[in-house]
């Protein structure tokens, strides 16, 4: 299509600064004289395009030209071009596609918003990645081939209650949330979520599948989720709890850890503040709360006091 030939022409001639009309035809596979109409349209349609003839000659732009094909405001390149490449990007193996897709959309930007990119770079880095890399995520390049190309998987994972299961399932999607993998996948219609570190081997089958038309993976895992944080809330715990442990519980815990602590009583004159969290069971209770060590008291339920005060007397047996 001429249109998508302007464009491509437009696009050589900002990468490079003189291009004999003879190097355009070849490389778009035209002629010489069809170069030459091409660059009378973009003439007309306001591109300041021009030739030069002789040796050293050939299809110019005007000096600094750019044209803005995105349309993107300085505010918004600023916040684009705050990112570094996200983890999740890298272990799907598609992050220097993503660098590369960022230095095409700066090479295209005028010379004034370009500036704004170095800008970005140099004044803010959004590290979202843990302290400690977690190393390759097993079956992940699978299951992406699965996501992409709508084929089912046979899967086999660890089930807390079952041991091992086998599964013929279609995959919807991966997601990565807080560095962790998650497979959505539907089986017998219904849709469901598995931690991608539970399986224990994915085997891409070449039957493919139709996903439901009104599936829409981002509401999904919004309800997902919000279904899993009710379900934590089952058990309840009232806790006192130190200023210096406040920030690991808003990492870990979220939004209930912030709801929380901001509905929270005054802080006593320790700074200690007493709130109320929610767990899935007594067992998860203590698992979680004994890594805080003794940033953490546990007033209630007297269940749980007990075994926190059971689990630090075998610790300190051990170091006796």
């Amino acid at each position: 299509m001429r249109a998508d030939r302007l464009l491509a022409l437009l696009m050589l001639l900002q990468t490079r600064t003189r291009v004999p009309a003879a190097e355009l035809a070849q490389e778009l596979e035209v002629s010489v004289r069809t170069i030459y109409r091409d660059m009378e349209a973009l003439s007309a349609a306001g591109v300041p395009v021009y030739a030069e003839r002789g040796p050293g000659g050939g299809c110019c732009l005007v000096e600094d030209y750019r044209t803005s094909l995105t349309g993107l405001t300085p505010a918004e390149i600023r916040a684009l071009f705050m990112l570094n490449v996200p983890e999740p990007l890298v272990e799907l193996g598609v992050s220097q596609e993503f660098k590369g897709a960022l230095l095409k959309l700066s090479a295209a930007l005028p010379a004034a918003q370009a500036a704004e990119t170095e800008h970005s770079r140099q004044r803010f880095y959004l590290d979202s990645n843990w302290w400690s890399p977690s190393g390759p995520v097993s079956q992940l390049d699978v299951l992406r081939q699965a996501v992409w190309s709508d084929c089912t998987l046979r899967l086999r994972f660890r089930s807390f209650i079952t041991g091992e299961i086998n599964l013929q399932v279609e995959p919807l999607g991966l997601v990565s949330k807080a560095g962790v993998w998650y497979l959505v996948y539907q089986f017998q219609g219904q849709v469901r979520a598995l931690r991608v570190e539970r399986i224990i081997q994915a085997d891409l089958l070449s039957e493919t599948f139709t996903r439901p038309a009104d599936f829409d993976l981002a509401a999904f895992w919004t309800d997902w989720c919000q279904g899993i944080e009710q379900e934590n809330r089952r058990y309840s715990v009232l806790l006192r709890v130190s200023p210096e442990i406040q920030p690991r519980l808003l990492q870990h815990l979220g939004g209930q850890a912030r709801h929380a602590l901001q509905n929270a009583a005054p802080p006593d004159s320790q700074g200690w503040v007493q709130i109320s969290l929610g767990f899935d069971s007594l067992q998860s209770a203590r698992d979680r709360l004994l890594s805080y060590g003794c940033a953490i008291e546990v007033i209630s339920p007297d269940a749980l006091r007990l075994s926190m005060q059971d689990y630090a007397r075998q610790i300190l047996a051990v170091y006796e």
